[in-house]
C-alpha cells in the first residue's frame, strides 16, 4: 500500500500543477496583451475569419469557432451573448437576452452577429498576429489579437481560477483613450469604471483599481405617494431586485402598497405607497435594505508573459498604452517595407522598359542565358536601384507580357514614383514622431467612435445610510405573563408595542433584578415583569425605586440606567430576600407615608418622605434610607 502511494503521489502532484496552470493561463484569467480569455479571442478571430459584411448565425459561428475551442458549445455560446451584450465589438441582431432584466438569449439558431466597424479596425492584423496550433493541430489560432485599444479595462470582466481570481471593472470607451492620450503626454490619470447599467457611483474608495465601488439605483420621487426606479445597479437585475424589495417589504423592513416593473429598453420601476408612509422615508430604506445599493470591489489579476500578475487600473493602461505604440510603429514598418518593395519595383520595371533592357533577352537561346542577359543589362542602372536585383526581381520582370511593354506609360510612371516617394517620407516622420502620430491615431478614434460611447454611471458621493436611523418599528413584541415569556413570537396582552431589530429593549422584574436584550422569538423572564420598554441609544433610563430590605428597612434611590451588557442581569436592589415595592420612570416627586412595624410602646408609628429630595445615586447602590424603623406598609401621603 505504502509502495503504491509513493508511486501515485508525484503522478498527482504533477497533474494538478499542470491542471490548475490551464485553468489559470488558458481558461478563467484575461491575457494584459488583448484583454481577452481564450474563448473570447477564439470568438472574435472566428468572426473576422467569416466576416463578408453581412449578419452570420450564431449556431454557425459556434460551429466554427469548435474547431479551435477545446470546450463544448453551451460555454462558446454564452460568452459570445457576454461579449456581445458589451456592445463594443459584436454586433447583435435578434435577441440576445437584457443585462438589465436578466432575461437570457434567444437559442443561437435564431440570432445573429457580426463585428462591428470598431472592432475591425482596432483588433486584428494578420501580418503582425502570432500564431499558434489549435488543440488538435489542424488549424492556427492567434496567441494573442494585435489590438490597439485598452480590450481589458474597456470590457471588464470576472474569472475564478485554481487558488485564484479576477473582477476588472469595465471603464468608459472616450475616458480610457484620453489617459491613454494624457500618458503619452506624461501628464497625470484618473481612471473611474462605467457601467451599462447606469446608476450612480461612490468612487471614494476606488483605489486606482484596488478597492471598491459603491452603486445606488437611480430612484426619484414622484409626488409623495410614488417612487420610481429608473436605473438599477451594476451586478443586479431588474428580477432580483424586486425580489429584494419583496423581501424587505416581508421583513417589515420597507413598506410597500404595490410594485409595477414596466421595464423595457429602460429600467421602470414604479413602488406605490401605502397609507401613512411617504417617499421622502421610504427612499433611503430601498438604499439601507435593498439591492437599491450595492458595493462592489475590484481585484485585478491578469496573465502577462504566461503568469498571472496583480496590477492596477494605472499599470494596466501604461502597458496598454506601450503596446499600442509598439502596435503602431510595427504597422508603419510594414507600410514602410510595402512602400519600398513598391517602389522598387517601379523602378525595376521603368529601367527595364525605358531604356530597352529586354531586347538583350531576344538572342538568348537558354533560360540562364536570359536571366544573365537581364542582370547584365540592369547592371549598368545599378546606381538607381532601391535595394540589390535578386533572382525573384529578375523573374517577374521577365513575366512583364508585351503588351504592357508597348503601352508603357512613363510620364505616369515616374509620377507613381514620386507619389511613393512622397508616402514613404510621410511614413518616415510619422515613425521619427511616434508619439504623435500615436496622440493622432487616438483622436481619431475619439472623433470616430467617441459619440456612440458617452459615460452612463454618474460618479457622485453618498454617505451611508444609517440602517438605525431608517429601520421600520415593525417587530410586534409582548409579554404572556401566564407562561412568563416575552418576545417577537409571543402573544400576550401586556406591554405589546412595536420596535425594530436594532432597539434594545430593558426588562425589570419585580425581584428588582433587570437586564437589557434584542429582540428575542422568546425570553423567560425571571420572577413577574414589572416594567419594560426601548432602551434610547444616549442617556439611557431614569427611575425612581423605593424597596425594603429583608429587615424590613425602607430605602429609596434615583437611578439612571445607561451603561450595560446586553443580556447579563443586574440587580436594583441588593437584598433577593427584600421587596420592590415602588418602580416609577422618571424622576418622581411627591410624599410618601411609610408606617412602622408595629412595637410596644412605640409613640410614633409613620413618617413621611419626600421623593424630590432624592439625589442620583448608581444602580447598584444601596440608595437613602428613609425611615429610621422597619417599615409594614408604604403608600402615598394624603393630599
Amino acid at each position: 500500500m505504502a509502495t503504491t502511494l509513493q508511486t501515485v503521489e508525484p503522478l498527482m502532484r504533477q497533474n494538478f500543477l499542470e491542471y490548475a496552470s490551464y485553468v489559470i493561463v488558458d481558461r478563467a484569467i484575461p491575457d494584459l496583451r488583448d484583454g481577452c480569455k481564450p474563448v473570447q479571442r477564439r470568438i472574435l478571430h472566428t468572426l473576422f475569419t467569416m466576416d463578408d459584411g453581412k449578419f452570420n448565425k450564431v449556431a454557425n459561428v459556434i460551429g466554427e469557432c469548435m474547431k479551435l475551442h477545446p470546450h463544448g458549445d453551451a460555454s462558446i455560446g454564452d460568452a459570445l451573448v457576454v461579449l456581445a451584450n458589451k456592445e463594443y465589438f459584436i454586433e447583435r441582431q435578434g435577441n440576445f437576452g437584457s443585462v438589465i432584466t436578466g432575461h437570457s438569449a434567444a437559442a443561437a439558431r435564431y440570432i445573429e452577429c457580426r463585428l462591428t466597424p470598431l472592432a475591425k479596425d482596432t483588433l486584428f492584423n494578420k501580418r503582425l498576429t502570432r500564431w499558434q496550433k489549435s488543440y488538435d493541430g489542424r488549424r492556427d489560432e492567434p496567441m494573442a489579437l494585435p489590438v490597439k485599444l485598452p480590450v481589458i479595462l474597456l470590457l471588464g470582466t470576472d474569472g475564478i481560477a485554481v487558488g485564484m481570481s479576477t473582477t476588472i471593472l469595465p471603464h468608459n470607451f472616450c475616458e480610457l483613450l484620453q489617459a491613454q492620450i494624457n500618458l503619452l503626454r506624461n501628464q497625470p490619470i484618473e481612471l473611474f469604471p462605467d457601467f451599462a447599467h447606469g446608476a450612480l457611483m461612490d468612487v471614494s474608495e476606488y483605489a486606482d483599481g484596488a478597492g471598491r465601488v459603491r452603486l445606488r439605483a437611480r430612484i426619484e420621487a414622484r409626488g409623495d405617494k410614488t417612487v420610481a426606479i429608473t436605473e438599477i445597479p451594476f451586478g443586479t437585475t431588474t428580477e432580483k431586485l424586486i425580489a429584494s424589495i419583496e423581501a424587505a417589504v416581508q421583513k417589515g423592513k420597507v413598506k410597500i402598497g404595490a410594485i409595477n416593473d414596466y421595464t423595457t429598453d429602460r429600467v421602470e420601476i414604479e413602488l406605490t405607497l401605502p397609507r401613512g408612509v411617504y417617499a421622502e422615508e421610504v427612499i433611503p430604506q430601498l438604499y439601507a435594505w435593498t439591492d437599491c445599493e450595492l458595493s462592489i470591489s475590484s481585484n485585478i489579476c491578469v496573465i502577462q508573459d504566461r503568469r498571472p500578475v496583480q496590477l492596477n487600473v494605472s499599470e494596466m493602461l501604461h502597458q496598454c498604452t506601450v503596446h499600442l505604440r509598439d502596435q503602431i510603429a510595427a504597422e508603419l514598418q510594414l507600410e514602410l517595407e510595402d512602400l519600398l518593395d513598391k517602389q522598387h519595383w517601379l523602378t525595376l520595371e521603368q529601367i527595364f522598359i525605358e531604356n530597352r533592357v529586354y531586347k538583350a533577352i531576344e538572342e538568348a537561346t537558354t533560360a540562364e542565358a536570359v536571366q544573365r542577359a537581364v542582370v547584365e543589362g540592369m547592371e549598368a542602372f545599378k546606381h538607381l536601384f532601391v535595394r540589390e536585383l535578386i533572382d525573384e526581381d529578375v523573374e517577374r520582370l521577365l513575366k512583364i507580357p508585351i503588351r504592357r511593354i508597348s503601352l508603357f506609360d512613363i510620364n505616369k510612371n515616374r509620377k507613381d514614383i514620386d507619389d511613393i516617394v512622397r508616402a514613404i517620407k510621410a511614413v518616415e516622420a510619422k515613425l521619427k514622431q511616434l508619439t504623435k502620430t500615436v496622440i493622432a491615431y487616438l483622436d481619431g478614434l475619439l472623433e470616430k467612435y467617441g459619440p456612440q460611447y458617452p459615460r452612463r454611471t454618474e460618479i457622485t458621493t453618498f454617505t451611508s445610510v444609517d440602517k438605525k436611523a431608517v429601520a421600520r418599528a415593525a417587530i410586534k413584541l409582548a409579554y404572556d405573563a401566564a407562561s412568563g415569556f416575552i418576545g417577537t413570537a409571543v402573544k400576550g396582552e401586556a406591554f405589546p408595542w412595536q420596535v425594530s431589530e436594532f432597539d434594545k429593549i430593558l426588562i425589570i422584574s419585580d425581584d428588582g433584578s433587570y437586564r437589557v436584550i434584542s429582540p428575542e422569538d422568546k425570553f423567560l423572564v425571571p420572577g413577574k415583569l414589572l416594567w419594560a420598554g426601548p432602551m434610547p441609544e444616549e442617556g439611557g433610563l431614569v427611575f425612581t425605586v423605593v424597596y425594603r430590605d429583608k429587615d424590613r428597612n425602607a430605602f429609596a434611590k434615583k437611578v439612571r440606567i445607561d451603561k450595560f451588557t446586553r443580556g447579563r442581569e443586574y440587580e436594583l436592589i441588593k437584598d433577593k430576600a427584600g421587596k420592590l415595592d415602588r418602580l416609577m420612570e422618571g424622576e418622581a416627586s411627591g410624599v410618601l407615608t411609610l408606617d412602622y412595624v408595629a412595637a410596644k410602646r412605640q409613640r410614633v408609628t409613620s413618617n413621611d418622605f419626600d421623593l424630590a429630595t432624592l439625589e442620583f445615586c448608581g444602580p447598584s447602590a444601596r440608595g437613602t434610607r428613609i425611615a429610621p424603623k422597619p417599615v409594614s406598609r408604604i403608600k402615598n401621603a394624603k393630599a
